[in-house]
């Protein structure tokens, strides 16, 4: 996360999208630096037949598609709103201006596409599982190593089953099946029709 006083000075402008608002779409050429100060977003692509496929959700103080603004391709996704969003937009020439004038800057986002490409990783792998408690359990684990409660229950799945299933690939009926069965196995906690892990 880049602190909105330095985003502001590098020339970053604050623009508000209603929630389903799409912020760039695939095939755009990456033209802006994208951080949220207040909202929610989803990368996604849809398949041949129209099913939705989220690729990650991002919310308030995350970048989403900076790595692009490094090489010459169009994006491969759409990021849309999930919610009423604020977002810095700054053009791509001041974000690399920022990024060479600015090491330390340079290190975060770093560390920010490390983080990003070991979940593609994760999820790339998440692929492989036939078994939807598997596929769901990978990326459980994954959302709860940012939380530092690791006691059983303590972190409250922010995403809804509906994402969930786009993240992983599987119908919404069987996330749903699955989660009522890894409450049957004390794996996950519901209260509420929240989900606790």
């Amino acid at each position: 996360m880049i602190i909105e006083n330095l985003l502001i000075s590098f020339g970053a402008e604050i623009k508000s999208y209603k929630a389903g608002e799409t912020i760039f779409r695939e095939e755009d050429l990456p033209v802006y630096y994208y951080q949220i100060e207040k909202g929610k977003i989803k990368l996604n692509n849809y398949t041949e037949d129209g099913k939705e496929f989220i690729q990650n959700i991002f919310s308030d103080g995350h970048s989403f598609g900076e790595s692009l603004l490094f090489v010459d391709r169009p994006y491969p996704m759409n990021a849309v709103t999930i919610e009423d969003s604020t977002i810095f937009r700054m053009p791509k020439s001041s974000f690399l201006n920022l990024v060479q004038s600015n090491p330390e800057i340079s290190l975060n986002i770093y560390q920010c596409l490390a983080e990003r490409m070991y979940y593609k990783y994760i999820m790339f792998y998440n692929l492989s599982f036939q078994n939807p408690v598997s596929k769901l359990k990978l990326l459980l684990d994954y959302l709860k190593s940012y939380h530092d409660d690791k006691a059983p229950y303590s972190f409250q799945i922010p995403l809804t089953r509906q994402q969930l299933a786009s993240l992983v690939g599987l119908r919404v009926e069987t996330v749903i099946r699955t989660i009522k069965q890894m409450e049957k196995d004390k794996i996950v906690r519901l209260e509420k029709r929240k989900i606790y892990y």
